[in-house]
């Protein structure tokens, strides 16, 4: 198979789909592999290297999309990618399309094979071990940047969110105590922040109360706690997610009022729509707004930020994946590995995630029949 690797062109996004050492695996599988010159030099991975990993350098991404039978990004084709893809082709990215439509719309008028990295589930159905990796990250990440951002010339009540001897440490609430959320507790608490998570599943509730053992509070989670907790926390950290679907408004408008000014809402949801009412993606260049006192962080690619350590991590996760759409062509792939077949988001026209098409109020038609096609 001919696979291509275009160069990220979302505004600061330096990651880039395959990192040499990957394509070393699938040059080594008897597959040929095309990079857009320059598509990794952002996190110091040249041309040489990989060249000397087997692949071919091209000058543009317009020669990439045309000849390559699958390409693997990392976010989300912008719409003049979209454009160049074509009927049959393999896309294998993020897509977050349940807060997308124009994507949705995008990738269904080229007719591609899109599967996407985030609704991708293990064989128990329970987990996404392609989300896990930037799940991870942007949760640790969400507790940097909201210290950072209490920084007073940043707009933040001005307190140090560890504290000092004599002066409390800053209360963080974490919204959901999933692979984001619990990423996020382990670094407040480690800063020596006053850490309380939402949660609504017993089972993840014992399973945090017995790893933090009184470092964090756990708490149920129901629309009067979260209320009164919000109106206490000076960095809220949104973490909640339902694979594919948009996620769910937990900040209302009305809430804001009630907040402490200078209070920090960092939103990990944002891809999927945000989990608050006012919410709106924004970038690395200009990542924050101010809204109703409350200082709004809302990047849509927060694991961009740490470029290196978020490519090298999420080609660990996706390599195996991309081998077998290789190897065995996608159909197969995704028949033959559990839970790949919930990847698969947009299919010849069709939206084939059940989360999507609901959230986009779009016809749906399963994966499978689109298999048996």
């Amino acid at each position: 198979m001919l696979i291509g690797v275009p160069k990220e062109i979302k505004t600061l996004e330096h990651r880039v789909g395959l990192v040499p050492s990957s394509v070393k695996e699938l040059v080594k599988h008897g597959h040929a592999v095309m990079i857009e010159s320059g598509a990794g030099a952002a996190i110091n991975f040249s041309d040489a290297h990989y060249e000397q990993a087997g692949a071919m350098i091209i000058g543009g991404a317009a020669e990439i999309y045309a000849k390559a039978d699958m390409i693997v990004k990392v976010k989300e084709p912008q719409p003049n990618e979209c454009k160049m893809l074509r009927k049959g082709q393999i896309l294998f990215t993020y897509l977050h399309l349940a807060a997308d439509p124009q994507q949705a719309q995008g990738l269904m008028d080229s007719g591609c094979v899109a599967i996407a990295y985030e609704t991708v589930t293990d064989k128990s159905g329970r987990t996404l071990p392609l989300l896990q990796p930037m799940s991870e990250i942007a949760g640790r990440l969400s507790v940097q940047v909201g210290a950072y951002h209490l920084m007073k010339h940043k707009g933040g009540t001005g307190r140090l969110m560890g504290g000092v001897p004599g002066v409390r440490p800053a209360d963080v609430l974490i919204l959901g105590g999933g692979v984001s959320g619990f990423h996020a507790a382990q670094m407040a608490t480690g800063l020596g922040a006053n850490v309380t998570i939402l949660e609504r599943s017993n089972e993840r509730m014992r399973f945090l109360d017995e790893y933090f053992h009184g470092r964090a509070n756990i708490i149920y989670s129901n629309t009067d706690v979260l209320e009164k907790a919000v109106q206490k926390a000076e960095v809220v950290i949104g973490a909640v997610l339902i694979p594919g679907a948009s996620a769910p408004k937990l900040i209302t408008r009305s809430m804001l009022p009630g907040m402490i000014p200078g209070s920090v809402f960092v939103d990990i949801a944002i891809d999927q729509g945000g989990c608050a009412e006012t919410s709106h993606p924004t970038t690395h260049d200009n990542p924050t707004f101010v809204e109703g006192g409350v200082v709004h962080y809302c990047v849509a690619n927060m694991p961009g930020a740490v470029p290196l350590s978020s490519a090298l991590a999420l080609n660990h996760s996706v390599l195996p994946y991309a081998l077998a759409l290789a190897d065995k062509g996608w159909k197969d792939a995704l028949r033959d590995i559990p839970g790949f077949m919930s990847g698969l988001n947009v299919c010849e026209g069709r939206i084939t995630h059940e989360a999507v098409a609901h959230a986009l109020d779009l016809d749906y038609r399963a994966a499978e029949t689109m298999l048996a096609a």
